[in-house]
């Protein structure tokens, strides 16, 4: 499976530039890809995307979110260097020296270099070495103070400057989380047959901030059954034990028991294993002791939705070097296409 994974999309959509509240660019490509592959699609007040293919069983709503962790340009020194707020959660450890994107007011894109505001490692005494905090780091993009103002403004956004790469059987990119649930969702809609469910899929906005566009799109769709489709952590890493790595990339997508924004609905997490071991496609299960996804504010949204999440096993999750197994996201594909196939063939109520 994992041999017809169409990289090329998966790499524009990883590419696009999209922080939480600022997702027109992805947006705008997933519209592009939506469009052809259902009957009906629209564009709600928080830039949520859904499309609607229609039938007559229950209401089925899989969701992905576009949104990518980024900043925006906090404060603009003297000197012409940028501070930045956090828009998603970062650890600063893995942010020094990197490499930035600087998207500015006026249209231009501008390349830039995370610093800690520090002495170098050069000048530094022993006891004087600390891990940099968030508040100490800077953006440096090489320009005068004068040329800075005159192409870059508080509020805008910068994101991290790294393109999709393959690296062994794996992909590697920024922004895997959660583009790899978008083209899980896009290529789904693609390889699945005929399906008697009505099927509403939203490309959601502001995940990494609260599952905001989650809330409102799932209050406006009124699932029965609600699908998230999101990386989750791999920590098959040295350093860690067994007992805490969550999942293992290449041991197949990973079906979600709980995680610390829901609790899958067992029939449906039992009728997800049933089609996986069915069709030969390899899982895991998942229990993710911190950490939410979409299905929280579906399974939540006015009198409540069956929920559930299929999770994409990822190394160095909100990091440049996100890392998924190209079988494992193969699986998921086969896994939710399969499923949107066979929605309405079971129920997921609570008998009395």
């Amino acid at each position: 499976m994992s041999e017809s994974l169409n990289l090329d999309l998966l790499r524009r959509l990883c590419a696009a530039p999209g922080i939480a509240g600022r997702e027109d660019r992805v947006r705008a490509l997933v519209v592009d890809e939506l469009r052809p592959l259902a009957d009906e699609l629209r564009v709600d007040a928080l830039g949520n995307v859904a499309v609607t293919k229609r039938g007559d069983g229950p209401r089925v709503m899989v969701a992905a979110h576009m949104d990518e962790i980024g900043f925006f340009v906090s404060h603009i020194d003297e000197r012409g260097f940028l501070r930045l707020q956090p828009v998603g959660g970062f650890d600063a450890r893995v942010l020094v020296a990197q490499r930035v994107l600087v998207h500015g007011y006026g249209g231009a894109t501008l390349r830039g270099a995370v610093q800690p505001g520090s002495k170098p490692i050069h000048i530094l005494e022993k006891d004087e070495i600390k891990p940099a905090k968030m508040e100490e780091l800077f953006v440096d993009v090489g320009l005068t103070a004068d040329r800075v103002r005159e192409e870059i403004e508080v509020g805008d956004i910068v994101t991290l400057d790294r393109e999709l790469e393959t690296a062994g059987d794996c992909v590697m990119s920024k922004a895997l989380d959660d583009r790899v649930g978008v083209f899980v969702m896009i290529e789904a809609l693609r390889a699945m047959s005929q399906s008697s469910a009505e099927i509403v899929a939203v490309a959601t906005t502001q995940e990494e901030v609260g599952l905001r566009g989650a809330l409102t799109s799932a209050f406006d769709v009124q699932p029965d059954i609600a699908i998230a489709l999101d990386t989750t952590l791999a920590l098959d890493i040295p350093g860690l034990p067994p007992e805490l790595t969550v999942t293992r990339i290449r041991e197949g997508v990973a079906i979600k028991v709980m995680d610390s924004s829901h609790i899958a609905n067992p029939a449906l997490l039992r009728h997800f294993r049933d089609l996986a071991e069915a069709n030969d496609i390899p899982y895991q299960l998942e229990i993710l002791p911190r950490g939410g996804t979409d299905a929280g504010s579906m399974q939540r949204s006015r009198g409540g939705a069956a929920a559930i999440t299929l999770s994409i096993p990822s190394r160095y999750v909100h990091t440049v070097n996100e890392m998924a197994a190209m079988q494992d996201i193969a699986g998921a594909v086969h896994l939710l296409a399969r499923f949107l196939e066979d929605a309405g063939s079971r129920s997921y109520g609570y008998e009395l």
